[in-house]
């Protein structure tokens, strides 16, 4: 993910470790047994102590949220940098040609289809639920925490806290969209204290990817905030150790983000012969955002089949470059796009949209 989550909200209270016995002020002077514990595991690197502006940036944050400043300071303070992390945000070096072919080789294999299978056969119910009430098929929420996770046998083990406070304050600046994308990490650090805070979560306890996603369906912790929710009735949202809370957020999260119930995620698109008449360029220019009518679409040299010729609304041309071979390409609907709204990039949304169908296709064999 980074790729980019109200009804009850309580961060992975199972195995999170209060900050504070009692659950409301926290303690300003002297370190518990928890926190000289934790500081004697804590990763090499330097701590944001040292750093004036991460400071600054707690003190804001504090007045803001109307937190305890002086545990807002300390959970920064003794955040970690890790030198890894803003390596690995930084874009593949130009010229690198995708090929879908083995990204798609990356996440469509034996062992995450016999993975998924195992996973929509332990959740049946949850997953019927969820269709049923949000509109979101089961292979598409099959899909996404199979390729986000491998149904949760790879959730991250970066410390949420450590990963978001090194992207706050420690973005690569090469990066083309550096400003932006500091600006983001810093507000999603910024959320995930607000909520360890409110539910008296170490937020150090919290494991994670890299970018500081969590649980199943490796939600930031805004989209934890906005979407995440108790599927399971318990009175709690645990999107690590219930499978069925992170069936019903993640249903949640693309009902938020446009998906339309009973609407394909694409259709099988080709070419006209005559390459004249084909507009390539234009039918590319809008990328994945589904701009054109299928009337619009075939004018422009798209030749469509039967049902994406009646399709009433809007359709983008997709196209998945396959390296030094021909690209493939697909007509993407509205659902296709809200596919990508969980991860920018149509790659990503395809391997979604193919995982769940190829274990749909396992189950019913």
């Amino acid at each position: 993910m980074l790729k980019t989550v109200h009804i009850a909200i309580l961060l992975i209270a199972a195995c999170a470790i209060p900050i504070s016995a009692s659950g409301q002020k926290h303690q300003k002077s002297g370190k518990t047994q928890a926190t000289t514990a934790r500081n004697a595991a804590a990763p090499v690197g330097t701590a944001y102590a040292t750093r004036p502006e991460a400071l600054q940036f707690a003190n804001d944050l504090a007045e803001r949220r109307d937190l305890d400043r002086e545990w807002v300071r300390q959970a920064i303070g003794q955040a970690r940098f890790l030198p890894q992390v803003p390596r690995l945000m930084l874009p593949a070096p130009k010229g690198q040609a995708k090929n879908w072919r083995v990204y798609r080789s990356r996440f469509i294999d034996p062992v995450r289809i016999r993975a998924g299978l195992r996973f929509w056969q332990d959740n049946t119910e949850a997953l019927a639920r969820a269709e049923s009430e949000f509109g979101v098929p089961a292979e598409i929420i099959v899909g996404i925490i199979g390729v986000e996770t491998i149904y949760g046998q790879q959730m991250g083990n970066f410390r949420v806290m450590d990963a978001l406070a090194t992207l706050a304050f420690d973005f690569p600046a090469a990066h083309p969209r550096a400003a932006e994308r500091t600006a983001f990490f810093q507000r999603e650090l910024e959320q995930f204290l607000s909520l360890t805070h409110r539910t008296n979560v170490d937020p150090f306890e919290p494991r994670g990817s890299y970018a500081g996603a969590m649980g199943l369906g490796q939600f930031m912790p805004s989209s934890w905030v906005r979407h995440a929710i108790d599927f399971d009735g318990d009175g709690r949202v645990d999107l690590f150790n219930s499978p069925a809370d992170a069936i019903g957020s993640v249903a949640n999260y693309f009902i938020a983000h446009g998906w339309k119930p009973g609407l394909p995620t694409h259709y099988s698109v080709q070419f006209d012969a005559d390459p004249a008449r084909v507009q390539l360029d234009e039918l590319l220019a809008p990328d994945i955002l589904p701009t054109f009518s299928a009337a619009s679409m075939q004018a422009k040299g798209a030749v469509l089949d039967a049902a994406a010729a009646q399709h009433a609304g809007p359709l983008a041309l997709v196209e998945l470059q396959n390296g030094g071979d021909a690209p493939s390409y697909v007509a993407g609907t509205e659902n296709f796009y809200a596919v990508t709204r969980y991860n920018w990039s149509s790659y990503y949304a395809m391997a979604v949209i193919e995982l769940g169908r190829e274990v749909a296709a396992a189950r019913a064999r």
